[in-house]
């Protein structure tokens, strides 16, 4: 357990993130984004907009979609966080949605792809992905300038076919 301690005004967090607990002292107003990319070291979850409107900071949060820079970490302690470093199984083995993004080349950039990944994910969990429209609707809340949203969508569209995600 590692514990931070950023300002003179900090609260106790209990942040189960990927399988394991970390015990820290945070800023009462420290995101969860923050928490876990500054106090955590888990940098695979991206800043984008930092106002909510990209998806790049995208996790879960009891098996939800969440956006990381919109949540306080306060609000995540205790509950069960997964983000993009969570995905993949211990011995490092790609979950089938980052295989088929990568199968899909639907990383181009690959900035947006932790949080599309991660949404994608959801969205086949979610029974979101029975159509190409569907996938396009629930993938929508992610942003990507790069023009890999066919790919993106051939990729949730396979992971959904094959009953993986």
């Amino acid at each position: 357990m590692s514990q931070t301690q950023s300002s003179s005004v900090v609260v106790p967090l209990d942040l189960h993130v990927n399988g394991r607990r970390h015990a820290l002292l945070l800023d009462p107003r420290t995101t969860l984004l923050d928490a876990l990319r500054e106090h955590l070291g888990l940098t695979g979850t991206k800043v984008g907009c930092n106002h909510g409107t990209c998806g790049a900071c995208t996790v879960h949060i009891d098996g939800r979609r969440q956006l990381a820079c919109l949540t306080l970490a306060a609000s995540a302690s205790g509950r069960p966080v997964v983000t993009i470093e969570g995905l993949a199984g211990p011995d490092g083995t790609l979950h089938p949605m980052q295989a088929a993004f990568v199968e899909h080349d639907a990383l181009q950039c690959g900035y947006c792809t932790p949080g599309q990944i991660m949404s994608a994910v959801a969205c086949v969990q979610e029974g979101h992905a029975r159509s190409d429209e569907q996938i396009r609707e629930y993938m929508s809340g992610n942003l990507c300038r790069c023009g890999a949203y066919p790919n993106i969508v051939a990729a949730v569209r396979d992971v959904a076919n094959a009953g993986d995600a």
